[in-house]
């Protein structure tokens, strides 16, 4: 009889499927941007063509490390491998700067330039086209893979659709500037490395907010203040139990970690006690999903 799937090997799976779709289409978009730029002599296109490389590469470091998340816990790792998956979400926020940089830098040499009284060159109609194709595939792949990212409850995958919208404001950017260039003639070229430095500046604020989540998991930041606040309510609301204290909080990839102490009836037979925590537990679980590390102390009321 063949046994049923674990949730999280079907998650994984789902991963695996939405990223693999991502790559297919970063692969296709690159290779045409680099043609369009090298045909369409268009210095914006291939930095853009770049940027999709950077796409491709960070949906490798998803399906890696996600692969390694997905793992049940083990000896080594008593409460499982999901940072793996925050680990994964860092390094993303990391190339989406490193992605972001470029593009600023390469967009503020170019505007020096023309400060400077040199001719910038004017691309040809195919890395227009080029563009516009880029504009609509990456926004439908954010759209995509973000809508599976929430559902998963997954921050590496969110965070990898932020890496496709990127590369889509990174397209309006060299649209922008291309179509500029094309239909308003060559002393109108500086809107291209114009628009490259906006977009790159939001990409970056962007990246700096998937950092700031991923180090705040990696270093054991707290859940927020309203979650603990409903797992006290929660814990409180089990008649016989009194003053939920020292709770402790963090999430571990897509799962998280409750630890707190409780009170109760000192008279109250250890089996007892024992089913009332038990029963604590089955309700965050049922709340927090089947993964979530619960670790309840009791005591009796002074």
């Amino acid at each position: 009889m063949a046994h049923p799937q674990r949730p999280e090997t079907d998650r994984a799976k789902a991963i695996y499927r939405v990223t693999l779709i991502g790559s297919v289409g970063n692969v296709a978009l690159l290779t045409f941007k680099f043609i369009a730029g090298i045909v369409g002599h268009s210095s914006a296109m291939i930095a853009d063509a770049v940027h999709s490389l950077s796409d491709f590469i960070t949906d490798l470091i998803v399906l890696i490390f996600v692969k390694i998340s997905a793992k049940p816990q083990d000896e080594s790792h008593d409460y499982g491998h999901g940072k793996f998956e925050t680990i994964a979400t860092f390094v993303i926020g990391l190339a989406l700067i490193a992605a972001a940089t470029g593009i600023i830098i390469s967009g503020s040499l170019k505007l020096v330039a023309w400060l400077q009284g040199e001719q910038l060159e004017a691309p040809g109609w195919l890395a227009l086209w080029a563009a516009l194709i880029s504009i609509v595939v990456k926004e439908l792949l954010y759209q995509y893979t973000a809508l599976v990212g929430k559902r998963l409850n997954s921050q590496a995958v969110i965070a990898n659709a932020w890496h496709h919208r990127s590369d889509a404001l990174s397209s309006i950017g060299t649209t922008i500037g291309i179509g500029g260039a094309i239909l308003m003639g060559q002393r109108w070229t500086v809107l291209d490395p114009l628009a490259s430095i906006v977009v790159g500046a939001l990409l970056i604020k962007v990246a700096v907010e998937l950092l700031k989540t991923s180090i705040g998991e990696l270093t054991e930041c707290s859940l927020p203040e309203e979650t603990e606040s409903e797992i006290e309510n929660i814990v409180k609301s089990f008649p016989g139990v009194y003053e939920p204290h020292n709770l402790r909080t963090r999430k571990i990839g897509n799962h998280i970690a409750i630890e707190m102490h409780i009170r109760m009836d000192g008279a109250l037979s250890l089996h007892e006690a024992h089913e009332q925590a038990s029963k604590i537990e089955h309700s965050l679980k049922q709340r927090f999903g089947t993964e979530t590390h619960v670790t309840i102390h009791m005591e009796p009321i002074k």
